[in-house]
């Protein structure tokens, strides 16, 4: 593998006690994107984040942030998060209508525009969008918690995803989300990962440093 991975830490996994330090470690480790997961509490059991943490991170680290969408009826929100100066925006194919517009509000703004896929969706259902997409995040576990088993068809559908990205948009990015572990990230990367949403399983992994875990996992995924 020698392409470069980008990184993104998922802010989730982080203990928010000393957050500005945290970032401080991300920027020194090499992370190249702030996950914020966003969480509603219906779309997904959780209830996490939202627009004010996003614009304090953003006023925190030049780091780009990623914000991924998990809600009902995201369209409502559009606005609201676009104005807090992410970089990437996901919203679910699942709870999004008119999809086809949010995706053209989202790049109208500069911003790139992502769809995610909860594990049990097919890749297939973006075949008409795909031109459009900038990214595509894959869930690898059930969006919702942290700390959760990869589902044993995650390479598969990344690689389903590449192949389908090769021939109808060359310069998809793919975000693989979920157990993004030192043990699994290269062989996601190895089936056609672009980006890798890191959490417990890497990044925030107990008895290391947030900047060792996203070094060691930079090194894994390039070596």
């Amino acid at each position: 593998m020698t392409r470069r991975v980008k990184i993104a830490a998922s802010l989730m996994c982080d203990a928010f006690r000393h957050l500005e330090a945290s970032l401080r470690e991300m920027e020194e480790g090499g992370v190249d994107l702030i996950h914020v997961d966003v969480m509603d509490g219906a779309f997904v059991p959780n209830f996490t984040l939202g627009p004010d943490i996003t614009r304090a991170v953003k006023g925190m680290t030049s780091i780009p942030i990623d914000v991924h969408l998990m809600s009902v009826s995201p369209e409502r929100h559009l606005d609201t998060f676009l104005a807090c100066g992410l970089e990437y925006f996901s919203i679910h194919q699942e709870t999004c209508w008119p999809l086809t517009r949010s995706i053209m509000r989202i790049k109208e703004a500069g911003v790139k525009a992502g769809v995610a896929l909860s594990p049990a969706t097919p890749v297939s259902t973006l075949e008409q969008l795909l031109p459009e997409l900038d990214f595509v995040l894959l869930m690898t576990v059930e969006p919702g918690y942290a700390g959760q088993k990869l589902l044993p068809f995650a390479f598969q559908k990344i690689a389903a995803m590449r192949a389908m990205a090769d021939r109808l948009n060359p310069a998809l990015e793919i975000e693989a989300d979920g157990n993004v572990s030192f043990e699994y990230a290269p062989k996601m990367v190895d089936a056609g990962a672009d980006m890798l949403v890191a959490g417990s399983s890497s990044v925030f992994k107990k008895g290391l440093t947030v900047q060792q875990g996203a070094r060691q996992l930079r090194q894994v995924c390039e070596s």
